[in-house]
């Protein structure tokens, strides 16, 4: 897959004078160059052409290149098909090896329907089966190849040196630091996106090519920050902010505004009345508090500092509002998309990501006409928790074992980052036609951070404190006081919230018995 209108775009598949086939949906960012009149899959074609095309010229090219991809490779007068994703599982591949009922070979980045068994195919190594002989024959000669070393693979094993009680704190230098190498992967995932502003007539006002999904946290109001660095100033850039309506949280919203007026009314004092600034922020333009929602109120506050430190950026909030009716009607088609991805909690993620890269909805302030976002790329903090120790069990593994428990939990997330759903989030996303880019899951980023010795990164000694950052920082210590070096000063004391409950995807069916996150879908 290419993006659309892209200087360097060429139609897939690429098909040799050999007869050998390439489908690549996928970027490369880092090691391999590709100049900007270049398409990134066909450039890759030629390497392999001009190569042997076995499974050892194959494992060396993919060495070479850092980025997100999935591919299928028929090498022609061998009959063999080999078919890879990249080593973090940043795009969607599965694969339907054929069965009695279903006698076929499928492979394929998503699925419309869920009655053919898929699985996700491991990022640990290249798979390659023979095409020879009947289906059946065909099947059982799957093998699957290891990688072979490379220059980034520094991100798999941490530093585990654990500090002495008598650390020292965090350098300018070393958050610095952070900045420029993190500031560096959103450069490259958003310095060749191609403009939907070329052939923009002169009283036109230019729109936007690349879009945030955007909770007002930490992590996304960074990559917005940044991004903004490397964007022509006269184009807006979309920040996609979903909101649901959610019948259970609503009634017991109601539920206990009706006690309350039942205390005032009985003499009880009532609630103070005074209203901060950020307050009168996020009630503008809220006619009703039925989208209302955590990372509607976070976002809205986070828009205003976002416009304050860079006033000549048109910052499109675009308000994603979807009502409980429309979310159950688009299910189905939501559930086909997640497929293999069957749980409680896989639903409320995937309708969060499904209805914020569909990007329509209304332009915060403006006259209330909905807004569809031209954006193709959508950028994702996605990853920090993971690098920056931002979940609450990596405090629970600190307090029980240590700084050495903390590595090890830190450890685990980095082992389980290629298994981590990125495939289904690719599938849900790309079903928009947008693309999903990782500015933290780049592997130049993650081999950095995986050198640094954890206190740099996260000091659970610390706790987070809502009056400022001088007594503690706590959990993804690094980042916040980037963030807070940035000017992100509001963001940067924010706590983490799941994406499913920000939004409030989750749980939304009233009087319904609930379900934990792990039961499986009927």
């Amino acid at each position: 897959m290419d993006i659309e209108d892209s200087p360097g775009m060429c139609f897939q598949p690429h098909i040799g004078s050999d007869g050998s086939i390439f489908a690549w949906n996928g970027e490369i960012f880092h090691g391999i160059p590709v100049h900007n009149n270049e398409n990134d899959g066909l450039k890759l074609f030629n390497m392999i052409q001009s190569s042997r095309g076995d499974i050892d010229s194959l494992a060396t090219i993919l060495s070479e290149l850092e980025g997100p991809y999935a591919f299928a490779y028929l090498h022609k007068s061998s009959q063999m098909l080999y078919f890879a994703r990249d080593p973090l599982g940043q795009r969607s591949l599965l694969l339907h090896l054929p069965t009695p009922s279903e006698p076929i070979f499928l492979l394929c980045s998503a699925s419309n329907h869920r009655s053919v068994d898929y699985e996700e195919i491991s990022t640990s190594g290249i798979y390659s089966i023979s095409l020879k002989g009947d289906i059946f024959e065909s099947a059982k000669s799957l093998t699957c190849t290891p990688r072979v070393k490379s220059a980034f693979d520094g991100w798999k094993t941490l530093n585990r040196i654990v500090p002495s009680e008598a650390s020292s704190p965090l350098s300018i230098e070393q958050v610095e630091d952070f900045i420029s190498r993190l500031d560096d992967s959103v450069k490259s995932r958003v310095e060749n996106i191609p403009s939907n502003n070329v052939d923009l007539l002169q009283s036109e006002k230019p729109v936007a090519r690349v879009g945030v999904l955007f909770s007002g946290g930490i992590d996304s109001s960074v990559v917005a920050y940044l991004t903004s660095r490397h964007v022509p100033r006269d184009e807006p850039i979309d920040l996609l902010n979903v909101g649901f309506e959610n019948p259970r949280t609503l009634n017991a919203s109601q539920n206990k505004s009706n006690r309350d007026k039942k205390k005032r009314k009985k003499g009880s004092k009532a609630p103070d009345a005074s209203r901060t600034a950020s307050d009168s922020i996020v009630s503008e333009g809220l006619k009703t508090g039925t989208y209302n929602v955590p990372d509607r109120l976070t976002g809205l506050e986070q828009l205003d500092e976002l416009r304050k430190l860079c006033p000549y950026r048109k910052w499109n909030f675009v308000c994603v509002d979807i009502s409980y009716e429309e979310c159950k009607q688009e299910e189905p088609r939501v559930m086909a998309l997640m497929h293999p991805s069957n749980t409680v909690m896989d639903l409320s993620l995937a309708n969060a990501l499904y209805f914020a890269s569909r990007g329509k909805g209304v332009i915060y302030g403006s006259e209330g006409e909905e807004y569809v976002s031209p954006a193709k790329v959508l950028l994702s903090g996605l990853g920090s928790d993971e690098l920056l120790g931002g979940y609450s069990r990596h405090k629970i593994a600190y307090n029980q074992g240590g700084w050495d428990g903390l590595v090890s939990e830190l450890q685990l997330d980095l082992d389980r980052l290629p298994t981590r759903n990125l495939g289904r989030d690719d599938r849900v996303i790309s079903a928009n036609g947008r693309e999903s880019r990782y500015p933290f899951l780049s592997l130049v980023l993650v081999s950095y951070l995986a050198q640094l010795p954890v206190e740099i990164k996260v000091d659970p000694r610390l706790t987070l404190q809502k009056e400022g950052l001088g007594a503690g920082l706590g959990d993804k210590t690094l980042l916040r006081l980037a963030a807070e070096r940035l000017g992100l000063v509001l963001a940067s004391k924010r706590t983490k919230r799941a994406m499913q409950f920000g939004s409030r995807s989750a749980r939304m069916d009233s009087g319904a018995p609930e379900k934990k996150g792990h039961v499986v879908l009927e």
